[in-house]
């Protein structure tokens, strides 16, 4: 079997049950065989050995069952960067990338800022945020021990410094240090939705997914706590789901804060919502 067979085999096998099936075909045949994705066609009529057939078949079967490519491969890309993930994390999603650009927006490259990131998983918007900012001091937050790891794994591949990692919910173990922002993209799902059960989501850490009935569990306590631990005139912002931001802007009005603006994403939906808070 050649390399075109066995890539439109592949896709073949996939196309059922996934919309990205070509995409999904290529990336774990080419993470199979250690290739470059351009060499599906550079070498499309190379012959592959019995070994490497068999090495890319059950990449495929894993795909056809469910696991999702990144944790397969044990990488996904996030602000250009190559991030470790496995099934402790969330896998880090495009959209998050507008989070990371209005961050920016709000600490100013000449200036020293303390920045918090509450549930940071993989690290991927604190990662991408030091990387841009390295003259800011960070901290990372997050519930699981094995995300935290990972977290902490790729800020030491990346070899991006300035990041103090704790395993802690949310608040509970800051004591009384204060930021300037305050950066999450916390669980937003209703905890009976069906579509945790679908795709790629189905295989997540469902801590990660899901908060209570109306999936605003999380950004409840987020907001109600935050206040105590940003400095005076501090920003706090959230990524949402979809259909959430006129309620994340009603919980922020009522908790004090102001300036409360909702953002939208590449998609043109309302994904994120910030605010700034002082005590004055």
């Amino acid at each position: 079997m050649n390399v075109s067979e066995l890539l439109n085999e592949s896709i073949s096998r996939l196309t059922p049950f996934f919309d990205t099936a070509r995409l999904d075909a290529e990336v774990l045949f080419s993470f199979g065989l250690g290739w470059q994705r351009t060499h599906l066609i550079t070498r499309d009529t190379e012959q592959l050995s019995e070994e490497q057939v068999e090495t890319v078949n059950k990449l495929i079967s894993r795909r056809v069952n469910g696991e999702p490519v990144a944790y397969i491969t044990g990488e996904q890309e996030f602000w250009s960067l190559p991030l470790m993930v496995n099934a402790s994390t969330l896998i880090p999603r495009p959209e998050t990338e507008r989070l990371v650009e209005v961050a920016l927006e709000y600490l100013p490259a000449n200036e020293s800022k303390r920045v918090l990131d509450l549930g940071t998983g993989s690290g991927a918007i604190v990662l991408a945020l030091a990387l841009e900012r390295p003259a800011n001091t960070y901290v990372a937050v997050d519930f699981s021990e094995d995300a935290l790891k990972v977290a902490q794994h790729n800020a030491a591949k990346l070899k991006i410094s300035g990041i103090t990692f704790h395993q802690a919910s949310w608040f509970s173990k800051l004591d009384n240090q204060k930021f300037d922002l305050i950066v999450s993209n916390p669980p937003y799902i209703e905890s009976d939705d069906e579509h945790l059960s679908r795709g790629d989501v189905a295989a997540e850490p469902m801590t990660a997914l899901a908060s209570g009935i109306d999936g605003l569990d999380d950004l409840r306590l987020i907001i109600k706590q935050a206040p105590d631990f940003l400095n005076a005139s501090g920003w706090i912002m959230l990524e949402h789901g979809w259909n959430q931001a006129e309620n994340v802007r009603s919980i922020l009005i009522d908790n004090g804060y102001n300036n409360v603006q909702s953002i939208k994403d590449f998609s043109n939906i309302e994904r994120l919502t910030i605010a700034q808070y002082s005590s004055e």
